[in-house]
Formats: structure tokens, sequence, C-alpha cells
């Protein structure tokens, strides 16, 4: 018997958090993100994209076709606690969930469907339930793998479900572009399509018949994706946390950088996302690489050690920073990235104190440090801070008592 595997992605989500916040932002154009000639859209809501605008693209390229777009900052704590209240909802379902990100994740729905006697209409409710609860509109795949799930949930949005039956993967795969299949990234489609593979179906043509030219093409990958384009492949959905060795993120810019403040707003942002992918695995870091890539793909990469263990995005910033105003020679560049290396357990952790250190005030802060960050662990999100960062997070948030 085939698992019943759901993929349920949030609809537009860093916007629709922005909704909830302000609901006379609902229908307007919206986009997230930063401003300014190296600004890039995070995401953007339904109406701005049906204006052109789009995920990865320069903000000022984004108002242009776009120009009464509303646009907002990346709120990190809004989204990070709307995510929460998403994964802990469907757990009332089902304990098996993989989260693939922050609003996305598989689930195992084996178990919950197989004694309902309309699992299409149960499934329908969950996702209004969902809704009304959570104000998060989302869309559903269903599917005997996580493949065919996560191509499902893309179908149909906002609020979509969609089914794909193993004896239907044909009749709903093959018609689609070559663009849609989940695996196959924006560098490989145009050489597929250069080959005349415009369709998921002109692709399972050739796999299929063990084209040798498609089989060098795709290489490694020739039988992964056979296996998902004939409706097989991974239906386990993992439960076993990530442990990473190292967290990071890049940016391909669509107009090249020139100067060092165009990359030092992308490095500050992808800080942010460091610190919140790290939080979520419970790490700290001791090293921080930055990697740029100029207008010719040559790459430079440049690396420093942390003077302490982190996961704050403050302080893996802060050698960024140092590291792109080293490095950066003024050559047009076209991708900037940075990871936090050399991961460990904060309970692991074990710092060099100086002659200089008060070790009474470190032992304490450190003891504290580790209560703070068991107690996330177990919620699974970073509800409890130090009153300190409490107050650099909201700095008027805090009087003094009369």
């Amino acid at each position: 018997m085939s698992k019943i595997i759901l993929h349920i992605d949030l609809n537009a989500f860093f916007v629709r958090c922005e909704e909830i916040k302000n609901p006379s932002l609902e229908g307007k154009p919206v986009i997230i993100g930063g401003v300014g000639r190296a600004g890039i859209v995070s995401t953007c809501s339904y109406a701005a994209r049906e204006k052109g605008a789009s995920s990865g693209m320069p903000t000022y390229r984004a108002l242009e076709l776009c120009p009464n777009a509303i646009v907002l900052p990346v709120d990190f704590s809004l989204y990070k606690a709307k995510s929460q209240e998403f994964f802990t909802y469907l757990k009332r379902y089902t304990p098996i969930i993989e989260k693939a990100s922050i609003d996305e994740c598989f689930a195992d729905f084996t178990d919950v469907l197989k004694d309902k006697k309309d699992p299409k209409a149960f499934l329908k409710q969950m996702q209004l339930d969902l809704y009304k609860e959570t104000k998060l509109k989302c869309s559903i795949g269903v599917a005997p793998t996580k493949f065919l799930a996560k191509m499902a949930s893309d179908m149909k949005k906002p609020m979509g479900l969609t089914i794909i039956r193993r004896r239907d993967v044909r009749k709903m795969l093959d018609p689609l572009p070559i663009e849609a299949f989940f695996g196959i990234g924006k560098k490989t489609s145009p050489k597929l399509r250069q080959m005349g593979i415009n369709t998921i179906g002109d692709l399972a043509k050739l796999v299929n018949q063990d084209d040798p030219e498609i089989k060098n093409k795709l290489g490694k990958f020739f039988f992964a994706i056979k296996d998902w384009i004939n409706g097989y492949g991974s239906d386990e959905v993992s439960t076993e946390p990530f442990d990473p060795k190292s967290v990071g993120h890049s940016v391909t810019l669509r107009v090249d950088a020139t100067t060092v403040e165009e990359l030092n707003d992308q490095i500050k942002e992808i800080c942010h996302w460091i610190e919140e992918d790290a939080i979520k695995s419970n790490k700290v870091g001791k090293a921080v690489q930055i990697v740029l890539k100029d207008n010719e793909f040559k790459t430079i990469n440049r690396s420093k050690q942390l003077p302490k263990t982190t996961n704050k995005w403050e302080e893996i910033y802060k050698v960024a920073h140092s590291l792109l105003v080293d490095t950066y020679d003024g050559r047009p560049t076209r991708l900037v990235g940075v990871t936090l290396q050399k991961l460990q357990n904060p309970h692991e952790t074990m710092e060099q104190l100086s002659i200089f250190d008060n070790y009474d005030e470190i032992k304490e802060e450190n003891a504290t440090r580790l209560l703070i960050d068991e107690l996330n662990r177990q919620m699974h999100s970073s509800v409890f801070k130090t009153a300190g960062e409490a107050l650099r997070e909201n700095p008027n948030g805090f009087k003094r008592g009369k």
C-alpha cells in the first residue's frame, strides 16, 4: 500500500504575516525586501506578481513594474512566531512532520486518512481550520511520494488542494513546462530547452528511453529523476532534526554590485537568515566565511574565526562586514554569500577565558545562556531571551519604574 504524503506550503508567507498584522494591506501590491539600488525582493503579494514583480528581483526593478507597490522590510520575529503557530497546528494531526523551511513541510498522513470516508473533504476542512485559527493560507499537495506532493502543492495557489495518484502522473505532469520540475534549476532548464525538451513529458520520454545524451546531461541525478518522473522515489518523512556542519545563504544579484555599501546590505540580510537557521538547528558557530563571485565568474572566499561561538546575527555580521571591507576591490560582483562554520551544540562549547575576564560573571552568563537555549530547543522557537537581547530588539519596550 502506498503512503499518503502531504506537502504543505504557506502562500506568500511573509506578505500574509504582514496582512495579518495590518489587514488594510490585503489585496494590495506588497513587496517584502530591501530598499535602494541593492535591495532585493524577498517575496511579494499575488497582486504585485500579476504586475511582473518576483522574488530575487531588485526592488527598484519591481517598483518599475509595479510603481504603486508598498515596500516593507523583513520582520523576522513576526515570521518566526507565525511559523511556530503553523507547525503547532499541524502536530494535532500527525507527529510525522519534516520541516523543509520556515513556511513549508512534508507530513505523513497515511494513518490519519486511512479510515476517512472522504479524505479530500477532511484535508479541505483542515486547510480552512488553519485559516480560521491562524489566518494563514496554505496550498496542499497529496501524493504517494515527496516529489509528487511538492509538485502537487505548486499547482494551485493560493489555498489549493491537489492530489496526484501514481496512475495520473503522465496526465498531470507531462503538459507542464520543464521549469516546473522540482529539482531542475534555473541553470539546467535552458540547457534542456536547447535540446528540444520543453515540457516534463518531453523529458519523461527521453529518460524512459535511457537516452545517452540526457543521461550525460543529468549526470548522477539521472536515476533519481527517472524514479520521480514515473511516480516513484522517497516517501520517507524524516522527523530527525538536521545536524548541519555549517549554515549559509547566498544571493545572486540581477544587477552587478560595484560598491561595498551595496554588498553590505545583502550581507546584513543574509546574516539574519543565518541566525534563524542556526537557532532552529540549536547550533552556534566558531567561524564566518564570505564568498564573492564577480561578473567573470571568478570566486573569492575569505573566512575568519569568531572571538567566541555564536548564532547572533549582529556578531556574525560584524565579522562578515570586516571580511568584505578587507577583500572587496570594486570589481562588478553578481553573487555574495555568508556562511557560519564549525557548528556545534551550545552545551558542547568551551570558551577560552582571558586573564582579564571576570570568571564569576562569565559562569553566570553561560549558565543563563544554556538554560535559555535548552528552553528554546524544547519549544522549537526562540521564545525565551535574556533581558539584554529583548532590549536590543525593542529598545523602547522597557521603561524604568518610577
